[in-house]
């Protein structure tokens, strides 16, 4: 597929004397780039680790919140408070 993006020029030309002086292409380079910087983002997504309570002190959840939803848990702390 040939598709056309527009580079800063300084980056263009580095990028061209890279292909030149390892008797490559342009395209090869930017073809490159891109596979390594998809599989740095899906690597990056692969090692987030999924969100945790983290209790200060005690046993987490009581067990009334334990299997509760958000809503519950935000419409408890503002009951109160009009």
């Amino acid at each position: 597929m040939k598709t056309t993006i527009e580079l800063p020029d300084d980056l263009l030309e580095r990028s061209k004397a890279v292909a030149r002086r390892e008797n490559s292409t342009l395209k090869a380079l930017i073809e490159e780039g891109l596979h390594l910087a998809l599989r740095a983002r899906t690597r990056s997504r692969k090692r987030a680790a999924p969100f945790a309570v983290q209790p200060f002190q005690g046993d987490g959840l009581s067990p009334e919140f334990a299997a509760a939803g958000w809503d519950k848990v935000r419409d408890e702390i503002y009951r109160d408070r009009g």
